[in-house]
């Protein structure tokens, strides 16, 4: 697959269940090849961990990606896809 074959996205997650964070991090360990980067901050007022990572995939893999991670018990997640 090409450079042209692949967008980069923005993968919001909020993470309210502090028990899915082992797993979540196994997905994304799994596509780590994908990932441009990433930035978690927990956000103790609320009880939650925001998190934000980067990739660039073809379209189908973020959003299976997505997918994975919002299956996960109290994990939310959404992409923002850049148009290059």
């Amino acid at each position: 697959m090409g450079q042209t074959d692949t967008r980069v996205a923005v993968i919001g997650i909020i993470v309210e269940n502090p028990d899915s964070v082992g797993k979540l991090n196994d997905i994304l360990t799994q596509h780590r090849e994908k990932i441009i980067g990433r930035m978690g901050l927990p956000y103790e007022k609320k009880n939650i961990s925001c998190i934000t990572v980067v990739v660039d995939a073809a379209q189908n893999e973020i959003n299976t990606l997505c997918g994975q991670i919002g299956k996960l018990d109290g994990v939310s997640s959404k992409a923002a896809f850049s148009n290059v």
